[in-house]
């Protein structure tokens, strides 16, 4: 059976080591620099055509300033002569994509690195086979110098799992606030449309409010109402507990019993 070749076979050698080590630098550096290029194309200044008809309807939008002979023609051979639309030129200031950059910044290359990893552990395993366990534990055991002693001490965390930790946790910081966001915008966008239903809706959940805030109070109030007579109830058992305790009153020698 074939030896089964490994990445630490080649880490071991210290050429080998610094220019893998400095390629991978470089096209981790490349990759973050046309990352943030691209981010920043997205900002600054940044104007449009709108062209809109007598109604204020926006018909066409192109980016720029002017609309060139190809727009201008495709433009009138489709909704009429120029001349019978308003033509404005809109500008904004578009602040510098960070949520995007950093979510792509960490993303692509750990997304990237995992690809990788996974393409070549499934060559390894296609064309060598699959290790037993005894086999793991003696090749992690005869790594040499820091790559071995790594190996052998990162031998039983799989990085698809960090990796996928990491995917998730970008994702999420992207979607949680983009969802956010579009929710805020809908839900303002309806309540705008259809601001009556939610007044309306606003004042029933009002008024059933106040009507439980109201039959709480009574409820509070029949419970120290009832609570007083239980009190007074058992202080007036007591009084007549008290009474029939207390001795009669001695007859005196000097008074004679009635013929």
């Amino acid at each position: 059976m074939a030896q089964k070749g490994r990445l630490l076979d080649v880490f071991e050698g210290r050429q080998s080591q610094k220019v893998i080590l400095a390629v991978s630098v470089i096209i981790l550096l490349v990759l973050e620099l046309m990352i943030y290029l691209a981010a920043a194309s997205q900002a600054g200044q940044k104007s449009r055509v709108v062209i809109s008809d007598t109604r204020g309807a926006v018909v066409y939008e192109t980016p720029g300033t002017t609309l060139t002979s190809y727009e201008k023609l495709n433009f009138e051979n489709t909704h009429g002569p120029l001349k019978d639309y308003r033509i404005q030129i809109v500008t904004e200031s578009l602040p510098f994509p960070f949520r995007a950059w950093s979510t792509a910044a960490v993303g692509i290359p750990v997304g990237l690195i995992l690809i990788v990893a996974f393409l070549v552990r499934s060559f390894l395993s296609l064309v060598y086979g699959e290790d037993s366990d005894q086999q793991e534990d003696a090749r992690a055991g005869a790594g040499i110098g820091k790559f071995g002693s790594m190996a052998n001490l990162f031998r039983r965390v799989s990085i698809f799992y960090i990796g996928f930790l990491v995917v998730l946790a970008v994702l999420l910081f992207w979607i949680v606030p983009n969802f956010l966001g579009d929710l805020a915008r809908i839900s303002t966008t309806a309540i705008r449309e259809y601001k009556w239903f939610f007044l309306g809706v606003s004042i029933f959940f009002a008024l059933l409010t106040m009507w439980v805030i109201y039959l709480r109070y009574k409820l509070s109030r029949e419970m120290l109402k009832n609570q007083s007579d239980l009190e007074k109830y058992r202080l007036e058992i007591q009084l007549l507990e008290h009474k029939k305790e207390q001795p009669l009153l001695p007859v005196t020698m000097n008074e004679a019993p009635e013929q």
